[in-house]
C-alpha cells in the first residue's frame, strides 16, 4: 500500500521556500509565493485510489508541492493589508471631521445670507422644523437600541403584529420600569402617531401617483409628436425669406438684452445679436444695461459704441432709478416712443448667444398666424458637461424643453415664457397689461396673462439658443429658490383672473390644477415630505409603513423617463434620482416662501456666469468681428480692462472655499440615523434608499458638487 501524504507533515512536503520583505508596515514584497492547489487537500476516497493519484499529480508537477505555510503567510499579510485600509479610512474621517469643524467655526454657512427685508425668525424657522425631526431621530435610536438590549438584542420586523402589541401593552406582561416605559411608547405609537403618519403617507403617495401619471402622459405626447414628425411650420418660403430683394417677409424687429454687472458675458451676447441676418433698417438692438457697477457700465457703453461705428443699428440704456428687477427693466424699455414702429421684440439674457439666423427661423411663424402671440426657442448649454451638477442640470432642462414644453405647446398652444430666447408679438404684450414688477418670474406672469386674453404660444424643438447652466451650487440654488417661489406668487395673483377669464373649462383646470398645483406646488411637497420626512419617520414608527414600491420603483422609472431626452446621460440617471430629492428641500422652501409671502420670496440674485463661448458655433461671430479703431475708445478703457484682467488672475490665484448649508446637513443626519434603524430592522430596500439619500444630502450640504465659491 503506497505511503499515505500528511498535509501537515514537515517530512513529505518541504515545500516552496517564501522570502518576505517587510521594510515598512505598509510596504512588502514576497519573492516567490504560490497558492494551495486542490493537491494539498485529502480526498474521501479509497487510500490506495487517492495515493495513486496524488503520486501521478506530483511526477507531473515535476515533483513540486505546496506548503500550507504559505496559506498562512498569504492570509496574515492580507489581513495586514486590510487593517492598514481601515487605518486609512479612520484617518480619512477624521481629517473629514476636521474639515468640517473648520467650516462651521468659520461661519460661512447659507445661514449668514439675511435679507435686510426678511425677518430673520421667519427664514430659520423651517431649519428648526428640521432639527427637532433629527433630535427626535436620535432620541429615538437610542431609546430602541436600549430596548433591544433589554430584549437580548432583538430588534421586530418593520410591520409589527398587533397580537404582540397588545401582549406588550398589558399589565400583566410588564417587568420593570423599563419595559413600562417602552409599552407605553409603544401604545401611543399605535393610537395616536401612527394613523395621522400613515394618513399623511397615503396622501402623499396618492399625489406622488398623480404626478407620475401625469408625467407618464406627457411622455407619451413626446413619443407621439416623435412617431408622427410633428412641428410647427412657418407659412413663409425660405426661398423668398433668404432673397433679401424685398419679397421675403422682413417685418420690423426689435432685440432686447436685459443685463445687470454681466462682465464676463456682455461682450459675446452683443456680438451675437449684432450679427443676426436681418436687414439693418428693420432690426433695432437694445442694450438695457442695469448694472450699478460704474466700470461695467462704461465697458459696456463702449462695446455698443464700437458696434455702432460698424454700422449696427443699436442703442444702450440704462435706467436712473432701478426698480424691478428685470421686468421694470423691460418695461422701461417698452415705454420708449420708437417702439411703436416695431411689431415684435425678441428678448435675450445677458448669457445667450442666438445663431445668425435665429430671428428668419422664427419671426416667419408670425406670418398670417394673427392669434400667434409668442415663438419660443429651446436652450442649449455650452458647458453642460463641464461637472455633475452641469450635467444633471442638463438632464432637468432636457426634459423640461423637449417633453413639457414641446407637448404643451404642441396640443395646448400654451407653456410658461422661459423669460428669454423668445420672440413676442408687441402687440400681445401691451393687450396683455405688459411687464409688471409683482412676482420674481416676470415671464411666466406675462405668458399667464396673455394666455387669458387668447393669444396662442408655439415651441421650437429643433430651434436652439446657447447659453450657461450655474456651474456652482450655491449660483444653482438662488436660481432654483427664484424659480420655485415666484410661481406660487403669481398663483395667488393670477387664481381670480384665471376663475374669471373667458377661456373653456379645460383649459382652467389646465391652469390652476396642471400648471400650478401638481408641477409648482405638489411635486416639491410629496417630493421633500415623503423621502425626507414620512420615510425616516416610518423607521422609528413601524406601525405607518411606506411600501417598498413607493420608495424604489416608481422614482427609478420617472428618473428613466426623465432621462430619456437626454440619452448620454444614462449612466447619471442613480445620482439624478438622489440629487433631485435632495434639491426638494431647497424648492420646497421655495414654495413655502411664495404661497405665504415671505421675505426670501422677493430674493433676487443675478446668476452667476463664468463667461464661456460656445467654441463650435462663435467660430463665424469670431471671423465676422469687425476690427475697432482704438483711437475711438474712450481714454481710461483699456487701464479698466487691464484693470479687470489683473482682478480675475487674482481671484484665480486665491483660495476658493465651501459653503455649508445647515438645512441639507441637518437632513443628511435625520436619513443616515433612519438607515441605522432600518438596518437593525432588517428593511433591505429603505436601508439602502436612506443611506445614499443620507450621503447625497451630505455632499450637498458640505457643497462639495459643482464649483466652489470665492
Amino acid at each position: 500500500m503506497a505511503p499515505s501524504f500528511d498535509w501537515w507533515g514537515k517530512e513529505s512536503h518541504r515545500g516552496t521556500p517564501v522570502v518576505v520583505k517587510m521594510e515598512n508596515p505598509n510596504n512588502w514584497s514576497m519573492v516567490e509565493l504560490e497558492g494551495p492547489s486542490e493537491d494539498d487537500f485529502l480526498y474521501p476516497e479509497d487510500d490506495e485510489l487517492s495515493s495513486i493519484r496524488h503520486q501521478k499529480r506530483f511526477e507531473k508537477k515535476g515533483g513540486r508541492n505546496k506548503n500550507a505555510k504559505q496559506l498562512t503567510w498569504v492570509l496574515l499579510l492580507k489581513a495586514h493589508k486590510a487593517a492598514g485600509c481601515l487605518t486609512s479610512i479612520a484617518s480619512a474621517l477624521l481629517s473629514l471631521a476636521s474639515v468640517v469643524r473648520r467650516r462651521v467655526a468659520s461661519g460661512r454657512t447659507d445661514t449668514a445670507d439675511t435679507i435686510a427685508s426678511e425677518n430673520p425668525r421667519v427664514k430659520t424657522r423651517f431649519y428648526t422644523c428640521i432639527k427637532v425631526f433629527l433630535w427626535m431621530s436620535i432620541l429615538l435610536l437610542g431609546f430602541e437600541m436600549a430596548a433591544a438590549y433589554a430584549k437580548g438584542w432583538h430588534f421586530g420586523a418593520p410591520d409589527l403584529q398587533l397580537q404582540y402589541l397588545y401582549t406588550l401593552t398589558n399589565p400583566l406582561s410588564v417587568k420593570g420600569l423599563f419595559d413600562s416605559l417602552y409599552s407605553r411608547w409603544v401604545l401611543i405609537r399605535v393610537e395616536y402617531l401612527a394613523p395621522p403618519l400613515q394618513f399623511l403617507t397615503n396622501a402623499c403617495i396618492l399625489l406622488f401617483l398623480v404626478q407620475s401619471v401625469d408625467r407618464l402622459v406627457l411622455c407619451f405626447g413626446c413619443f407621439w409628436i416623435r412617431l408622427r414628425g410633428i412641428k410647427p411650420i412657418a407659412k413663409q418660403d425660405l426661398l423668398d425669406l433668404e432673397s433679401g430683394d424685398g419679397a421675403g417677409y422682413f417685418p420690423m424687429v426689435l432685440v432686447q438684452i436685459p443685463m445687470c454687472n454681466e462682465k464676463e458675458v456682455y461682450q459675446q451676447s452683443i456680438a451675437a445679436v449684432c450679427n443676426l441676418d436681418w436687414p439693418k433698417s428693420n432690426i433695432l438692438i437694445q442694450i438695457l444695461d442695469d448694472s450699478d457697477d460704474p466700470t461695467t457700465q462704461s465697458l459696456i457703453k463702449e462695446e455698443v459704441h464700437k458696434w455702432q461705428q460698424e454700422g449696427a443699428n443699436i442703442v444702450y440704456r440704462h435706467r436712473v432709478i432701478r426698480e424691478g428687477y428685470k421686468a421694470g427693466n423691460l418695461k422701461s424699455a417698452m415705454n420708449c416712443s420708437y417702439v411703436k414702429d416695431y411689431e415684435f421684440v425678441a428678448i435675450f439674457d445677458a448669457d445667450f448667444q442666438p445663431t445668425p439666423d435665429f430671428l428668419k427661423r422664427t419671426v416667419p411663424h408670425f406670418k398670417d398666424n394673427e392669434e400667434l402671440g409668442l415663438v419660443q426657442a429651446r436652450w442649449s448649454f455650452v458647458n453642460k458637461d463641464e461637472n455633475l451638477l452641469t450635467r444633471l442640470q442638463n438632464v432637468n432642462l432636457a426634459f423640461h424643453f423637449e417633453v413639457e414644453q414641446q407637448v404643451n405647446g404642441i396640443f395646448l398652444n400654451f407653456f410658461g415664457f422661459n423669460g428669454t430666447a423668445g420672440v413676442w408679438r408687441i402687440k400681445a404684450l401691451e393687450e396683455s397689461g405688459g411687464w409688471l414688477e409683482r412676482t420674481t418670474v416676470e415671464d411666466m406672469d406675462i405668458a399667464v396673462r396673455a394666455h387669458l386674453h387668447g393669444w396662442k404660444f408655439i415651441f421650437l424643438n429643433d430651434v436652439e439658443c446657447q447659453c450657461e447652466l450655474p456651474e456652482s451650487y450655491e449660483a444653482y440654488r438662488k436660481q432654483q429658490h427664484r424659480w420655485h417661489s415666484g410661481p406660487m406668487q403669481l398663483f395667488r395673483l393670477c387664481l381670480p383672473d384665471v376663475i374669471k377669464a373667458k377661456i373653456s373649462i379645460w383649459k382652467k383646470f389646465n391652469m390652476i390644477f396642471l400648471f400650478f398645483l401638481l408641477r409648482k406646488l405638489i411635486l416639491p411637497f410629496y417630493s421633500f415630505t415623503l423621502f425626507c420626512i414620512i420615510l425616516p419617520m416610518t423607521m422609528f414608527i413601524p406601525e405607518a409603513t411606506l411600501p417598498s414600491w413607493v420608495v424604489c420603483y416608481v422614482p427609478a422609472t420617472m428618473s428613466f423617463l426623465n432621462i430619456l431626452p437626454a440619452p448620454k446621460s444614462f449612466p447619471f440617471i442613480v445620482p439624478y434620482l438622489l440629487f433631485e430629492n435632495t434639491m426638494s428641500v431647497t424648492k420646497f422652501n421655495a414654495m413655502i416662501s411664495g404661497l405665504f409671502q415671505l421675505g426670501s420670496a422677493y430674493e433676487w440674485v443675478v446668476t452667476k456666469k463664468s463667461g464661456r463661448s460656445s467654441e463650435g458655433d462663435l467660430i463665424a461671430l469670431v471671423e465676422k468681428e469687425p476690427k475697432h479703431q482704438r483711437g475711438a475708445s474712450v481714454p481710461d478703457l483699456d487701464e479698466m480692462r487691464e484693470e479687470i484682467k489683473q482682478q480675475e488672475q487674482r481671484a484665480r490665484k486665491k483660495k476658493k472655499h465651501n459653503r455649508i448649508y445647515t438645512k441639507e446637513l441637518a437632513l443628511a443626519f435625520l436619513l443616515l440615523t433612519a438607515s441605522v434603524r432600518s438596518l437593525l430592522s432588517a428593511q433591505g430596500i429603505h436601508f439602502y434608499f436612506l443611506l445614499f439619500q443620507g450621503v447625497s444630502f451630505l455632499l450637498v450640504g458640505l457643497d462639495l458638487i459643482g464649483e466652489q465659491v470665492d
